[in-house]
Order: C-alpha cells, then structure tokens, then sequence
C-alpha cells in the first residue's frame, strides 16, 4: 500500500467535523424551523424566530469561545 505524502491528522479531523455539524445543523434549524414557523404562523413570525436563533448561535458560540479559550490555557499549563 502506498503511503501519501499527508498522513491522517485526528485532531484536525476532529475539528473539521466538529465545525461541518454545527453548521449543517444550525442551517436544518433556520431552514427547516424557519419555514415551518412560517407556514404556520406567518413572515413576521419566522422572522422573530429566525432572530431569536441566531441570538442562541450567538450565546452558544460565546460559550464556545470560553470553553476552547480554557482548553488552550488548560494545554498551556501542562507543557
């Protein structure tokens, strides 16, 4: 079997798919939940849904950010 010049990067991996779920799944929410509110109730009511969804993108990326801040400290620390 021949070897590539790239060997495979777990970690990288890791964070590749980590990233592609987030926003796979935040677009179904806003494109499923969005039209579906929309059918139902109306625009003006997707809309004020659309915007209380990116308020929580917005809360769980801070979180986010907070908790790969600690991570990078935390590897810091140990080597």
């Amino acid at each position: 079997m021949k070897k590539t010049g790239r060997e495979f990067n777990t970690a990288r991996h890791r964070r590749q798919t980590q990233v592609r779920l987030i926003i796979g799944g935040g677009l179904v929410l806003v494109g499923v939940g969005g039209g579906l509110v929309w059918l139902i109730y109306g625009g003006s009511a997707a809309v004020t849904a659309v915007a209380c969804l990116f308020v929580a993108f917005g809360l769980f990326g801070l979180l986010w950010l907070i908790l790969s801040l600690l991570e990078l400290w935390v590897r810091e620390d140990d080597g």
